[in-house]
């Protein structure tokens, strides 16, 4: 029944990290100076750098999981895995907002980023019932804390740049059958209400979640999608915390947006790289599969004009869930990590 779902990672493992690394990522970001604003390649912590702005103006993290990896590699004298995980470490990844401080962990994100001269990306998951009691179940209470942790993460953003990947299967779970119809007209209301929360701010992009190219066909989502407010957001993201390929995706987003007013989309290439495992357990194909590869490093340079960016939305290395000797869902997993970037080549 699982088969194929899109977002696994949990935001309560990361959040009191991502609470703490907040409130640091001021002080490591300025450690570098005002030159990093608008330089290429500039260090901006432990020897982690931005990416060229023309191709990939978000934000690259300096105190990420994969940036404190690769000192603890060179530091203990492995210096090829360093290497390896520095594929990770110096890409721009999306930043989960946790449940309990979202206006502190927005701010301190697009401070950071907004220093930096960059665009911060956030990924906002925290829908009532989310993930159908699966490996990242939890959520808002209900929809007044929803609502309520929306305006959290309006106030940390600001008039700064930001953009949003907004309630990954939220959509897609109210299609499938895995909501409880009871809560539909709820939700419905909660993504329509945070599109325009988030949208009423100065600089925020907002991309409602739409699957991925292998739970269905786009006739299946495009109507929920509209009547969860994609009219107003700038568009969608597809495959997110997935595995199918870049092509398929493309495919997939260009069907469904000419279904929804021609809207753009962004793909998560974050593990793509060698497509979706087919092995196995069905229903869990998409934890923690074996064999697999970084996709396309994030870029706005992409290979059609109605896909504003390739992203990493999933944190490479992170898990999925407690599969396959995996850890919970969210935590670091540097064994796995090793493996994605090995098999990227060079």
């Amino acid at each position: 029944m699982y088969v194929s779902r899109g977002a696994r990672t949990a935001t309560r493992a990361g959040a009191s990290a991502a609470v703490l690394g907040a409130a640091l990522l001021l002080a490591a970001c300025s450690s570098s100076g005002d030159a990093n604003k608008d330089g290429e390649g500039d260090k901006v912590g432990a020897g982690i750098t931005q990416q060229p702005k023309e191709a990939d103006p978000f934000w690259v993290n300096p105190d990420g999981n994969a940036a404190k990896q690769v000192a603890r590699y060179a530091k203990s004298g492995k210096d090829d895995d360093a290497e390896q995980i520095r594929k990770i470490a110096q890409q721009p990844t999306g930043e989960w907002i946790g449940p309990e401080n979202p206006e502190q962990e927005a701010r301190g994100f697009t401070e950071a980023a907004d220093k930096a001269g960059r665009t911060a990306l956030l990924v906002l998951y925290n829908i009532p019932h989310r993930d159908c009691g699966q490996y990242s179940q939890g959520g808002a209470a209900d929809g007044d804390a929803y609502r309520s942790w929306i305006d959290g993460v309006a106030a940390g953003i600001g008039d700064r740049s930001a953009t949003v990947i907004l309630e990954p299967d939220a959509v897609l779970h109210l299609v499938d059958g895995c909501t409880q119809d009871e809560f539909h007209e709820e939700r419905y209301d909660l993504l329509t209400g945070a599109i325009e929360k988030l949208k009423s701010l100065k600089n925020t992009k907002v991309y409602l979640d739409a699957g991925n190219a292998g739970w269905g066909h786009p006739d299946q989502i495009f109507e929920p999608l509209k009547w969860a407010g994609i009219a107003k957001a700038d568009g969608f993201s597809v495959n997110v915390s997935n595995f199918y390929s870049t092509q398929d995706s493309i495919a997939y987003g260009k069907q469904l947006s000419a279904k929804v007013g021609n809207k753009h989309f962004v793909i998560d290439t974050s593990r793509n790289g060698n497509g979706p495992y087919k092995d196995g357990d069905e229903n869990e194909r998409w934890c923690n599969p074996p064999g697999r590869a970084l996709g396309e490093t994030p870029t706005i340079k992409t290979a059609d004009s109605l896909v504003d960016a390739y992203l990493w939305v999933k944190r490479p290395g992170e898990s999925d869930g407690e599969c396959k000797g995996g850890p919970k869902a969210g935590q670091w997993w540097p064994t796995y990590a090793l493996k994605l970037a090995q098999a990227s080549g060079t």
